[in-house]
């Protein structure tokens, strides 16, 4: 079979299945992204999510020894909602990034992988492949910069021509000997815009990311939000695209055509109160087909807690004081405490005196004790 001409059917045929870009790199040894994570873990700026082997990261014969070549995709997803609730006095709305929007995205880019391998095994059946997305071995934005999708901004993002930064990526490791796609230039230019807005300064420069000082990141931990990020994180309940809104490439980028990520509005900025009366099994049923889902309902209850906190919304007391005095979770009885506190009414001061004498936990005391010393700061 002449490679070159499947190739550009393999092109035609990712278009026909709604891929919407899709690259081609060797599957040689990622030199320089490997000296840059050695970094990132020196200086403690890795999120703890990625695959810890560096060397898996970076070479792909590790992977899959036959390996020749990679395949790169990309899926555009929306920047805009149609019909977006508005966030209220007494019905305040939290927000879900748009990286979780729709159906979860590892879903939809494996769908497609796996029939982009079932089309190259048709007509090359002794092929070796190997598919991931997200949660693999491999750095997906190294992997597409490499292969012509983007080029990697500042914001430490994939932005394409087409549909800014706004994209899904996955990979295929193959052993078939397809021709590179020619790289793209960097076109950030001077703009600073993304690390000038992020609100947390985790973008320590051009190209760098503290994860660990990241919203992002931040939204999907599991323990007591540090009190540096608590007034940083507004109304987010997962994730944060401040560095991607203000990106001038992506201005106009509304990518509306795929179906599958369609926004619900209800879901995607869902009012707060009843997000923290729900169970395991509402939330699973309600957000579960969702990427935000997948660490449980436990961060985006505590998350839904500082929004309320954020808003100062007085309606809200009554809830939190419930889960102050009678949630298992501390670190739900914590964040409950401190955002009484933050609110300031007459009867969360009582119940946060009240709390003072019954808690037992420290991790949660400390917290009531923060919450106690809002009113002495306002009064």
């Amino acid at each position: 079979m002449n490679i070159n001409q499947f190739q550009q059917q393999l092109i035609e045929y990712a278009a026909s299945i709604g891929i919407d870009k899709i690259g081609f790199t060797s599957a040689s040894p990622f030199h320089e992204l490997k000296n840059r994570l050695i970094r990132q873990q020196e200086l403690g700026y890795a999120s703890g999510f990625e695959e810890p082997d560096i060397e898996k990261r970076t070479h792909p014969e590790l992977l899959l020894s036959e390996a020749e070549s990679i395949i790169a995709i990309a899926i555009a997803y929306p920047s805009k909602m149609k019909n977006a609730p508005q966030s209220v006095k007494g019905a305040r709305r939290g927000i879900f990034a748009r990286a979780s929007w729709g159906t979860d995205y590892h879903t939809v880019l494996r769908e497609k992988l796996a029939l982009l391998e079932l089309y190259i095994l048709t007509h090359i059946p002794n092929a070796r492949l190997r598919s991931m997305v997200d949660t693999g071995e491999l750095s997906d934005r190294a992997v597409s910069e490499r292969a012509g999708i983007g080029w990697s901004a500042k914001n430490c993002a994939i932005i394409t021509p087409e549909f800014g930064s706004y994209v899904y990526l996955g990979e295929m490791i193959t052993s078939i000997p397809f021709a590179p796609s020619e790289q793209m230039e960097d076109q950030c230019g001077d703009c600073t815009l993304c690390l000038d807005i992020c609100p947390t300064g985790a973008l320590i420069q051009g190209g760098q990311l503290d994860a660990q000082r990241c919203i992002a990141f931040i939204t999907q931990t599991k323990t007591m939000v540090p009190d540096e990020f608590r007034d940083k994180i507004g109304n987010r309940i997962y994730g944060c695209d401040t560095c991607q809104t203000i990106c001038p490439k992506n201005k106009g980028k509304a990518n509306l055509h795929q179906e599958a990520f369609t926004p619900d509005p209800e879901l995607v900025k869902p009012l707060l109160l009843p997000l923290l009366k729900m169970t395991n099994r509402t939330f699973k049923e309600t957000y579960g087909h969702m990427s935000g889902a997948w660490r449980g309902k436990n961060p985006i209850q505590r998350n839904a807690i500082i929004a309320l906190a954020h808003f100062r919304e007085a309606s809200a007391v009554p809830t939190l004081i419930e889960l102050m005095e009678n949630d298992a979770r501390l670190v739900i009885r914590g964040t409950a405490a401190w955002a009484i506190g933050k609110i300031n009414t007459d009867e969360g001061l009582a119940a946060l005196k009240k709390a003072e004498q019954n808690e037992e936990a420290d991790e949660v005391l400390e917290e009531i004790r923060k919450g106690l010393q809002f009113y002495i700061l306002e009064n």
